[in-house]
């Protein structure tokens, strides 16, 4: 017996037993049986457009107890989406309910799980179960292994994990001598009481400025290690009144109008990462006043001011983490982590400094395919292949590799436009691919190794263009082989031509 996803009423939901999901006695010639992992934003994208294309023999497995994905996964502090909230959601399912601009951790998981229902997503879910492995058969099939031992056979698996899974901590000395309380920040320790405590925290980016407010708030004293500065934007926050919310509601012309009008803003994005443009030096200048209007002292002002361009790194929104530093019990230290104690941390500059808790808010492992042990044709290893140059076609499929696909891979992301479009179009492409596989009566599809090579050559051509590509930035966006495998190097016009025009004479068929 297996467990499987089923609502009980909103918003709590249950588990309930169902039979084995090995269906291949009611499989006919041709039904693909497809494994789905992931129950993220892109798992869930992924599970719809199977069913509006009429695949119904798929299971989306998840290792945590609910849809959301990182959404789940992650409870720090001031956790909330960078994007507009009317923005980030499917784009067939609105929401007229988000009760701010920009909404927090849990109304959007509260969303997610929403929409796996209302897709009709509920009975495919599989929870509780981690993926351990994939090997491909000579058969031409997927042999599927969970971490408890449990093997699945699929003819196709659709990689749907996300990239802002496993936590990523500096590489110093004395990390585990330290005599205190220590976590990542994306792996919130809500059993450590930081009232009153001295509180370290090493990191300034994406969810330090989140959890540095909230910390403020209830620190004894906040230290902040800050490496490197980062383009800080203001978030202009607003909230959204019952009333807005109804009309919302009775009027869905709204919400398509403020997605038109925040979609058109997000493309000044893809200007102001484009080395050279005007629109660079207008968004850093706009940062430089943000910082001159919040932050009194002009030493501080200098320290948290980049010395990279706009976009290097990723650009961040905020209302609160400037305020939050002129606190009189938070400090900025604008130096990296040398070392930890056992009573503390000594700064890159030398500096020690005494804790009783440390907080690293310092990042993922984006690219880290050696999370699950994927083995393709010829005994090659995903991990393998990816592990110095992750590269995909079209962000999704890699050679050697037949019938596996990435729902958001190496370079299939849009900088311009929200995740979700991005998530939708991949999976639309994967889904119609397959669709015109079975039409065609094939059961495999690889992409070729010439097909393949020429769309990464001429992505190639194209990174050193935008401030996230270029050989001077030194960020999560480029690894430490010098390539960009993060963003997509274009605008999503491009992106959509591109997926547009796939079909199955860029793959091998058989």
């Amino acid at each position: 017996m297996r467990l499987r996803y089923a609502p009980q009423g909103e918003p709590a939901y249950r588990l309930c037993a169902i039979d084995d999901l090995e269906r291949s006695s009611m499989s006919d010639s041709n039904t693909l049986r497809i494994a789905i992992i992931g129950a993220g934003p892109a798992g869930i994208a992924t599970g719809r457009e199977l069913i509006q294309k009429g695949f119904n023999e798929f299971t989306i497995f998840d290792a945590l107890d609910a849809p959301g994905g990182t959404w789940r996964l992650h409870t720090y502090p001031g956790l909330a989406c960078d994007v507009w909230a009317h923005s980030y959601t499917f784009s067939y399912a609105p929401n007229p309910d988000w009760t701010a601009s920009f909404v927090d951790q849990p109304e959007i998981q509260a969303y997610l799980a929403r929409c796996a229902s209302e897709f009709g997503l509920d009975p495919h879910i599989t929870l509780n179960t981690r993926i351990a492995s994939a090997h491909y058969q000579e058969g031409g099939t997927w042999l599927v292994q969970t971490s408890t031992g449990e093997s699945h056979e699929f003819d196709v698996v659709i990689n749907a994990m996300g990239n802002q899974h496993t936590p990523l901590f500096p590489n110093v000395e004395g990390m585990d001598s330290f005599q205190g309380d220590s976590f990542h920040g994306t792996r919130w320790n809500h059993d450590v009481d930081l009232a009153g405590k001295k509180v370290v925290l090493v990191g300034s980016a994406a969810s330090a400025v989140q959890i540095v407010p909230e910390v403020a708030k209830i620190a004894g004293h906040l230290t902040v290690l800050q490496r490197s500065a980062n383009w800080i934007m203001p978030r202009g926050k607003k909230p959204y009144s019952p009333r807005q919310r109804e009309l919302a509601r009775r009027f869905p012309a709204i919400i398509s109008l403020t997605r038109w009008w925040q979609r058109l803003l997000m493309g000044q994005v893809e200007h102001a990462v484009t080395i050279g443009h005007k629109r660079m030096g207008q968004f850093e200048d706009m940062v430089r006043k943000f910082i001159g209007r919040t932050i009194s002292d002009p030493k501080m002002q200098e320290e948290l001011v980049p010395d990279t361009h706009y976009g290097c790194q990723r650009g961040l929104v905020s209302d609160d983490f400037y305020p939050a530093l002129t606190r009189d019990n938070v400090e900025l230290v604008a130096s990296g982590l040398q070392q930890v104690t056992p009573t503390g941390v000594v700064t890159a500059d030398g500096h020690s400094i005494d804790a009783d808790v440390i907080i690293y808010c310092t990042g993922y492992r984006i690219m880290d395919f050696d999370r699950i042990d994927v083995v393709g044709a010829n005994g090659k290893v995903l991990a393998e292949v990816m592990a110095d140059d992750p590269r995909a076609h079209k962000g999704i499929a890699v050679p050697d590799f037949p019938n596996y696909f990435f729902a958001v891979g190496p370079n299939g992301l849009v900088l311009n436009v929200s995740y979700f479009i991005t998530a939708e179009k991949n999976v639309e492409t994967i889904v119609r691919l397959l669709d015109q596989m079975r039409e065609a009566g094939h059961h495999t599809l690889g992409v070729k190794q010439d097909v393949f090579d020429e769309y990464n050559s001429w992505m190639n051509e194209r990174f050193a263009r935008f401030s996230w590509g270029s050989s001077d930035c030194h960020s999560y966006y480029r690894n430490a082989a010098g390539h960009a495998p993060f963003l997509f190097p274009g605008n999503f016009k491009e992106y959509r031509r591109l997926h547009e025009a796939s079909g199955l004479a860029e793959y091998d068929v058989s």
